[in-house]
């Protein structure tokens, strides 16, 4: 049996192995998108460097339909397990000091109020971010199965133009910088396994 005769069953083999991998990974953030937790985050975390290195490694084109599963599989992980894995983050960089808001934002104390009731001075910025988030990872991921890397340049231009006037409060420029580069860096790696592993 010679090396060319063995391919198509080196394939199968590894195209199974990463789609299981993924699976896994998927399993894990969902589990954990509730309350994130270092380990099962990690896990999967590891799951898709793992899945990312074997398709890097090994020169490999996945069949046409293996390839579609395992780019809806990746992209379902890229934009669920974003988020879990992206609040940890946040927790992580800001020991939990930040409170989150009703809409989905932060609360922080408002610096320009001369009034002495911190109630009367909170308020919150970032709202949206758990949608915003969603949005950006599935223009991060498409635009790097397309082939068009340039995209994302855009999708962090638009965000930061969106954002710059919440951006006053040293809070939530912390949350705004560490978040999106958690969640760009999440759905980047996601993406470059799928363009690395069908095209």
């Amino acid at each position: 049996m010679q090396l060319t005769d063995a391919q198509p069953l080196i394939v199968a083999i590894l195209s199974i192995v990463v789609f299981l991998a993924l699976c896994a990974a998927l399993v894990l953030v969902t589990v954990a998108a509730r309350r994130p937790r270092n380990i099962p985050l990690a896990t999967a975390a590891g799951l898709v460097v793992l899945s990312l290195m074997v398709v890097a490694i090994v020169p490999w084109n996945v069949p046409l339909l293996g390839g579609v599963l395992i780019a809806l599989l990746a992209t379902a992980l890229a934009i669920v397990g974003g988020d879990p894995i992206t609040r940890r983050i946040l927790d992580i960089a800001t020991h939990g000091e930040v409170r989150d808001g009703t809409r989905g934002g932060i609360l922080v104390l408002d610096s320009r109020s001369d009034d002495k009731d911190d109630s009367d001075r909170v308020h919150e910025v970032l709202r949206g971010g758990i949608t915003i988030g969603y949005l950006e990872r599935i223009a991060v991921v498409a635009a790097l199965i397309a082939g068009y890397p340039e995209a994302i340049a855009v999708v962090v231009a638009v965000k930061g133009i969106g954002r710059f006037s919440e951006l006053a409060n040293s809070a939530a420029r912390e949350r705004f910088i560490v978040g999106t580069l958690a969640s760009l860096l999440w759905a980047g790696v996601i993406g470059a396994l799928v363009r690395l592993a069908i095209w």
